[in-house]
């Protein structure tokens, strides 16, 4: 039995739970018209997930990763996102990092959801790109697809903790008005990140914006602020 093998046998001696299974579709919406339409779920916690991915990391193959990746059984792709997490943060070799990036880019369809990519996209693009150039998230951001624009706004979350706020506000001006509420929540919490990092950075961008903008990305970038100023925002009194 070959390591892919291992892994996807660890997963299912792991997944005897059927109602977990079938909150799980529910709760990732993977139901015809929900935004996970087509995934199926084992029933694994995350916990469990992850201990897995550790176990295996180093023997399995980046080609059986992207395998995990194009799977529809959702444990399977947020298994290879641990793997690939780890492979990278223990790359000793610039080489062995972007075979890593190569790996992810090469695979990005199957980061479809949002576990995926929050567990994702900032702890492997956001190192990768902190010194370089980042026009592919802008193209992401630009690209209609919701997965890559929220890969582009997560991305930033490693930059935002650098104390590099430029990207991640560009990139919020480009998603402000999406329609879906999975970019709303994404841009609230980077501008949020950024305002725990630097008050003046977020007050402004919001000044800005915040009467044109939708009220989930608002209240999620707001939630950290004191009553009064919340409650400024949120009627509109703010100048």
């Amino acid at each position: 039995m070959n390591t892919l093998q291992k892994i996807k046998k660890a997963l299912v001696l792991q997944s005897d739970n059927k109602k977990k299974a079938g909150e799980l579709a529910r709760f990732f919406q993977a139901f015809p018209g929900g935004y996970g339409e087509g995934d199926s779920f084992l029933g694994l916690t995350v916990p469990d997930q992850r201990a897995i991915a550790k176990k295996f990391y180093k023997q399995l193959f980046l080609e059986d990763v992207a395998l995990l990746l194009q799977e529809n059984v959702h444990e399977h792709r947020l298994t290879a996102v641990f793997v690939l997490v780890l492979k990278f943060e223990k790359a000793c070799t610039e080489g062995d990092k972007r075979e890593v990036v190569e790996t992810y880019l090469q695979n990005i369809e199957g980061i479809n959801n949002w576990d995926l990519v929050d567990s994702s996209a900032f702890k492997i693009l956001g190192p990768w790109l902190m010194d370089k150039e980042k026009k592919m998230l802008y193209d992401f951001a630009e690209s209609g697809n919701l997965w890559l624009q929220r890969i582009a706004i997560i991305t930033t979350l490693h930059f935002i903790r650098n104390h590099q706020f430029a990207d991640a506000l560009k990139l919020a001006e480009i998603l402000r008005n999406h329609p879906h509420d999975l970019i709303h929540k994404a841009v609230g919490w980077m501008l949020r990140e950024i305002g725990n990092r630097n008050y003046k950075a977020e007050m402004e961008f919001l000044a800005k914006h915040y009467r044109n903008v939708p009220r989930t990305m608002l209240r999620y970038a707001i939630e950290k602020f004191d009553e009064n100023t919340r409650q400024g925002f949120l009627k509109g009194e703010i100048k």
